[in-house]
């Protein structure tokens, strides 16, 4: 698949405990690419510099080489963690408050579609063969419909055919 490898889409440090799969997080991207225009959009966005807007994945085993600030002060990651499981698919108590009140428009509105895309993809295939489909799923989806470019999540248009594509991925970048 295009934008990514086999590898990125079975890494467990990309698949992020809240459904906002790190594959396809801008400020990932930015870091993977070695983009430095790229991370000083991201940054600019964020509130970074871009020396400091570099990501590897928010699940990456303690101590993490690259994790982004955001990512550090996560109250989803942490309650995950500390109940000892690695996804909110998994938790009962899904969705919650932390879900809910997640302080991105966008990212609340990916958390709120993925999560039971992942839980379906868990029963359909099992835990580590549907945990890599659903991050296959998310990869497939942002894809360019009119040219097939990859994007990333809360791109506004496609980079090479200048598409608008927020409203048929998650919306307009924005903070609730």
């Amino acid at each position: 698949m295009e934008g990514w490898t086999e590898e990125e889409i079975r890494n467990k440090d990309l698949m992020a405990p809240c459904g906002l799969y790190c594959g396809v997080c801008g400020v990932y991207l930015a870091t993977r690419d070695k983009n430095a225009k790229f991370k000083a959009i991201m940054g600019n966005l964020y509130g970074t510099a871009p020396a400091e807007t570099e990501c590897l994945g928010c699940m990456q085993p303690d101590p993490p080489k690259k994790l982004y600030d955001a990512c550090k002060l996560c109250s989803l990651r942490d309650c995950i963690k500390s109940k000892g499981y690695y996804s909110c698919h998994q938790c009962a108590e899904w969705p919650c408050s932390l879900a809910d009140n997640f302080g991105v428009t966008t990212g609340n509105n990916v958390i709120k579609r993925t999560i039971p895309v992942w839980r379906e993809k868990v029963a359909e295939k099992g835990d580590e063969e549907g945990s890599v489909e659903w991050a296959r799923s998310e990869c497939e989806r942002y894809h360019c419909s009119s040219c097939g470019e990859p994007l990333f999540r809360g791109a506004k248009r496609c980079r090479a055919c200048k598409k608008e594509v927020a409203d048929e991925l998650d919306g307009v970048f924005g903070w609730l």
